[in-house]
């Protein structure tokens, strides 16, 4: 049984309602911070525009399920080079290991979508039912006009948020400006409303009814992150060495520590955990508790980080007398080195593969029915389907030709095998990808494979060639 099992009195006991105090200090208004940009990124990057030229959508961001396609700015991902996604996500996990090696779950208490989403309920619900006291005063309170009309206040701007969530996630993939039209108008595809309303449901439970239980109980992380720090994480810690024993609101100079047992942390902590407790699994090291503690300690005279983001070398350091290990070597130690590093490389090598691209791509399959075919002449013909991809949000000009097959010719279905030639030059429209298929012919003896090349004439150094196997008879046939 876990410690937040145990307190509330086992695995099936009844959830206590949680009602945070507001805090204000330096983490209160980081979190603000970290809302304001999260929640403008994420309801304000569907409108921007890029200008990809009159081939392509001009939304910056946008994923194009229909033609299979991932704008972002100036990068496009097309459905063979999900390996970039790939990549992203490795960069994702890489990079919250490293930032909890180092400063414990800093993720889940300022940038996590549920803490972000959650925050912003539990200032709803304040700016409509009051702080802390309030709310428990109104809750322990009969029913009665004001009280039925706060709530359905509140759950009002929870559900008008909830459904502002799911409605920006659905303008991630159509053109925002028509989609919301569209929309509006009752003219949208039945999975837009399906979406919304899916989302709408689950941003207004996850984020107004559960709350610290998507973290609890369905978040996989708590129960991963114990394997990702160390003694030299910088973790919310509460210095029992300096505040032990309590006074219990009593101060009696040289029998008690500076704690005064106010309830303050506890009070304005989401999770409802007391952290005087030590680390536990449920603390999503938000750093409120640091804000309360030390408005506590101003007041009382006393030096504020009673409660504060230390390591446990710190800890073992301050609580012996001795200085604290340098910020520098917290940092810069075997663990987090090794977690940027693969980061940087990831990084790196995606950038590098990114601007080595050259837009033109292609595929060829040989066609199995025939294999070969001889010539009236003595020569061998095969066949093939090719796929020439245009990645440039233009048409562009292109020519195929055989590389490492002397006296060799081609021509597609489109044309004759009296105009055959080394070559063949075609157009392929803006993202798109050109299907033809083509003979080549060649002599009876000769390489057993040869490369068929394609390159664009706007730009030499954009090409991209196959080996392929050129089919003879065996001898005898």
């Amino acid at each position: 049984m876990s410690s937040l099992e145990a307190r509330r009195g086992g695995l099936y006991a009844r959830r206590p309602d949680i009602f945070p105090k507001a805090v204000d200090g330096f983490f209160r208004r980081l979190k603000w911070a970290i809302m304001v940009v999260t929640l403008t990124i994420y309801y304000a990057t569907p409108w921007l525009r890029w200008n990809r030229g009159p081939y392509a959508p001009d939304q910056a961001v946008l994923v194009d399920l229909a033609h299979r396609r991932f704008y972002f700015f100036s990068i496009e991902i097309w459905p063979h080079e999900f390996y970039y996604v790939a990549g992203l996500l490795v960069m994702a996990g890489v990079g919250l290991f490293l930032i909890t090696s180092t400063v414990g779950r800093a993720w889940c208490g300022y940038a996590c979508p549920q803490t972000v989403w959650t925050d912003l309920f539990l200032h709803v619900e304040r700016f409509v039912e009051g702080d802390r006291n309030a709310q428990l005063k109104l809750k322990r309170g009969p029913w009665s006009v004001a009280k039925v009309v706060r709530k359905v206040v509140k759950h009002g701007i929870w559900l008008a948020i909830a459904m502002a969530t799911g409605g920006a996630w659905i303008f991630y993939f159509a053109d925002a400006p028509a989609l919301a039209r569209q929309f509006l108008a009752g003219h949208a595809a039945p999975v837009a409303y399906a979406t919304v309303g899916i989302l709408t449901a689950t941003t207004y439970v996850l984020a107004g009814w559960m709350r610290e239980q998507v973290c609890n109980y369905m978040c996989p992380w708590p129960r991963i992150q114990g394997a990702m720090l160390d003694e030299r994480s910088l973790i919310v810690t509460y210095k029992d060495w300096r505040g032990e024993p309590r006074s219990h609101g009593i101060k009696k100079a040289g029998e008690f520590g500076d704690c005064v047992d106010c309830l303050a942390c506890v009070q304005v902590c989401p999770a409802g955990i007391d952290i005087r407790n030590g680390p536990q699994m449920e603390c999503i090291t938000c750093a409120l508790c640091i804000d309360a503690c030390d408005q506590v300690m101003e007041k009382l005279g006393r030096p504020r980080g009673l409660i504060d983001y230390a390591t446990l070398e710190d800890c073992e350091a301050e609580a012996g007398g001795r200085p604290p290990v340098p910020v520098m070597r917290t940092l810069l130690r075997s663990r987090t080195l090794i977690y940027f590093g693969l980061w940087a490389v990831v990084g790196s090598a995606m950038a590098l593969s990114l601007g080595q691209r050259t837009r033109l791509d292609l595929s060829v399959a040989q066609e199995r029915n025939p294999l070969w075919t001889r010539l009236s002449n003595g020569d061998v013909r095969n066949a093939y389907s090719i796929h020439v991809r245009n990645m440039e949000e233009r048409p562009r000009t292109v020519r195929l030709a055989i590389e490492g097959l002397p006296a060799a010719t081609m021509w597609d279905s489109l044309g004759s095998e009296k105009a055959a030639a080394s070559s063949l030059t075609f157009t392929v429209g803006p993202d798109q990808v050109e299907r033809r298929r083509i003979y080549v012919r060649g002599p009876e003896t000769g390489p057993d494979h040869y490369s068929l090349s394609v390159a664009a004439l706007d730009q030499e150094h954009s090409t991209a060639a196959k080996t392929v196997r050129f089919e003879r008879p065996e001898e005898g046939q």
